[in-house]
């Protein structure tokens, strides 16, 4: 080849590009990744947006409200008045009862026999009542028949009195023997004894007039401690039917049937939403 060919080509031959610098270099491949991270965020950012937007809870229906707070309700419990077997649970979880309703039912069957048992004490007692009183009338018969001897030996005390003074007079003036004087005197002295005997009737039969009113006393206490028995167990026979104090709903069934509860356990609990 020519020296003419030579520096044709040389002439044509293009020139390299120049080279940048390393501290250009590193700026642009800064600049790259800041792109690709924003890009990357953004897309992030692109896609969080999209699966909220497809997961969000959909609206409310018709008469549905919604809000944030704290819901308050009143809690009653239902318990047993006295300690007894629970016969029975009328209700289940999430019943709704209304105020005075019956709940729950405790035995009553002890209850039921002593009941039974008051009955028949009334009974006997106001039996001793009519008996005392038949006792008081009789006791004031005897006590109007002593007041009668009384008097029937106070009238022949007056008798024997006026036979004696006569016998006196007689005897004195010796129309009359000493012997019928003395037996005249012996009657009236014995008369006076039966009028102190008569009067102690009298004293007696007022001793059982008072120990017969006292007995009708003591069985009209007794009648009226078996009525108020009665009525002791009566209430604790109402009060062995468990009732609900309010309108509420029923949150937890406590014990259940068969079960023995304590005075004052609990059975039900109830859950008032009222206030809610």
């Amino acid at each position: 080849m020519s020296d003419t060919d030579t520096r044709t080509a040389t002439k044509f031959k293009p020139a390299a590009a120049p080279r940048r610098p390393a501290p250009a270099r590193k700026a642009v491949a800064g600049r790259k990744r800041l792109v690709a991270g924003a890009a990357i965020v953004l897309v992030a950012a692109a896609l969080a947006f999209a699966g909220w937007w497809l997961l969000k809870p959909k609206g409310l229906e018709a008469g549905f409200a919604s809000g944030n707070g704290r819901i308050e309700a009143t809690e009653i419990d239902v318990a047993a008045k006295a300690p007894g077997r629970l016969a029975e649970v009328l209700v289940n979880e999430g019943d709704f009862v209304r105020r005075g309703q019956v709940v729950a039912r405790m035995d009553t069957a002890v209850l039921n026999a002593q009941h039974t048992e008051a009955v028949a004490e009334l009974a006997k007692a106001e039996s001793g009542i009519t008996i005392a009183q038949s006792q008081v009338a009789q006791r004031q018969s005897d006590q109007a028949a002593a007041q009668a001897v009384v008097a029937q030996r106070r009238a022949e005390l007056n008798v024997a009195g006026k036979r004696l003074a006569r016998s006196r007079t007689l005897a004195r003036d010796g129309a009359a023997s000493v012997q019928e004087y003395d037996d005249d005197v012996a009657g009236q002295q014995g008369s006076a004894a039966a009028v102190t005997a008569a009067v102690a009737q009298v004293a007696a039969a007022d001793a059982a007039i008072v120990t017969a009113r006292a007995q009708v006393a003591g069985a009209s206490a007794s009648a009226d401690a078996a009525r108020a028995t009665i009525a002791r167990i009566e209430a604790d026979i109402e009060d062995s039917d468990l009732k609900s104090p309010r309108d509420a709903r029923v949150q937890y069934r406590v014990a259940q049937p068969s079960e023995v509860v304590a005075a004052g356990g609990k059975v039900l609990n109830l859950v008032d939403l009222t206030d809610v």
